[in-house]
């Protein structure tokens, strides 16, 4: 039974098609509305994971070759990898934390001014872990463990949307709906940033081109130009043979290159095409749990749902953030830290939404100077993190979003100092 409920809570696009369904019923919509609203928001997050599943299989790719070209050893934060290997040890406690901070988010948005409700159903599972996993390396274990999990993850799934909430306006231009990420505290940075370097900058959808270059207006032709510049450059340094007879099944490693970065740019055009239909239907349906139930409640979604609103920031975002890991990844060695080589994943999705919030409030100058501050946050987050879970036995990978690491951090000190 904890398991079933596991697999329905921890699956975004079930999770946010039932709130859909309940959001419809209590606006007592007609039954075929019903009907097409709870599928089609389904569909529109089936499409997104679909376009990110392309995505990272790309992504994937790339990194194999950057890290045969130029050598990198270290440890690669990855959310998924952490979570599959502390499940098998903690795995009950997670699902007791993670249904019970679910339940405590929606008494938070019912009774306090925080009325956001977390949809992105991994990211309530990844934390559940993170506070289990940390919380038991002090010490602390049973209904104590439970409560105290289920309680500080309820608190984070209303508190992290609310304190982005005012850049998250900025980029939309209305308060519809929230981000439910737990890399707010990268994003929040990025805006502050923008906002410190970039007043009155020209936002990274208004740069303009020559006429002959109106075609790289088009996000998917310039995404497509740019991942395929950054896939020949380090395929040449990775040489044909390692490409030729480990990845490309034979095919030439230009071509292979070339069509990687198709297969990228098609995966982000897929995202947005189902961000858009997500959006579309749970806003106007969310208003049946808002009026009935949770007054003023809002959506707090996935970190893509900001991407359509400034493309470009998306691209130069990614960018920014991987040039500031590379650096980083230099730099932990210095300070006693364990080198993070930087996850193309993480790098991505943080670093373009890093990039929509720094261009949000600072334009260019913002995108670029405010992801490449998200790119140094999660390489040193996730290494002095990486410490402490180590000594639950996880010393070869940590988390690798800025939430994970700042609040992994804290409890365990908190954990130690009682």
């Amino acid at each position: 039974m904890i398991k079933f409920l596991l697999d329905i809570l921890s699956d975004p696009a079930i999770l946010i098609g039932i709130f859909a369904l309940i959001g419809l019923l209590l606006q007592k919509a007609k039954v075929s509305d019903v009907v097409a609203g709870t599928i089609k928001t389904i569909l529109g997050f089936v499409i997104l994971g679909a376009g990110a599943q392309i995505l990272v299989g790309s992504l994937d790719i790339f990194r194999q070759v950057f890290d045969h070209a130029f050598g990198l050893k270290g440890t690669i934060p990855n959310n998924e990898a952490i979570v599959a290997l502390a499940m098998k040890q903690f795995g009950t406690q997670t699902a007791y934390v993670m249904i019970l901070g679910m339940l405590v988010n929606l008494i938070l948005a019912r009774v306090t001014p925080l009325k956001f409700i977390f949809l992105t159903g991994h990211h309530t599972l990844f934390m559940a872990c993170l506070l289990v996993a940390v919380m038991s390396a002090g010490g602390m274990t049973g209904v104590t463990l439970v409560l105290t999990g289920g309680v500080l993850l309820g608190i984070l799934m209303v508190l992290m949307p609310a304190l982005s909430q005012p850049f998250t306006r900025k980029v939309t231009g209305n308060d519809s709906f929230a981000l439910g990420h737990f890399g707010s505290i990268g994003y929040i940075t990025a805006a502050l940033v923008g906002k410190a370097v970039g007043k009155s900058g020209r936002s990274t959808e208004d740069i303009k081109v020559p006429e002959s270059l109106r075609f790289l207006r088009d996000t998917s032709i310039s995404m497509a130009l740019t991942m395929g510049i950054l896939f020949i450059v380090v395929s040449l340094a990775a040489g044909p043979t390692f490409i030729e007879t480990t990845l490309s099944g034979g095919v030439n490693f230009l071509v292979f290159s070339i069509k990687q970065a198709l297969v990228f740019s098609a995966g982000v055009y897929i995202i947005l095409a189902g961000v858009r239909l997500l959006i579309s239907e749970i806003v106007p349906a969310f208003k049946g749990i808002s009026d009935k139930l949770i007054p003023n409640a809002k959506p707090a979604l996935d970190c893509p749902s900001v991407f359509p609103f400034a493309p470009n920031a998306v691209v130069i975002g990614f960018m920014s953030s991987f040039i500031g890991g590379l650096i980083a990844m230099f730099i932990t060695p210095v300070f006693g830290l364990a080198v993070i080589v930087p996850g193309l994943i993480p790098h991505f999705f943080t670093g373009a939404t890093a990039g929509v919030y720094g261009n949000a409030t600072g334009g260019l100058k913002g995108a670029v100077l405010g992801a490449f501050a998200n790119g140094i946050l999660i390489s040193f987050l996730p290494a002095i993190l990486l410490s402490g879970l180590g000594a639950i036995g996880f010393a070869g990978t940590t988390f690798g979003d800025t939430d994970f690491g700042v609040i992994g951090i804290l409890l365990s000190f908190a954990t130690r100092a009682f």
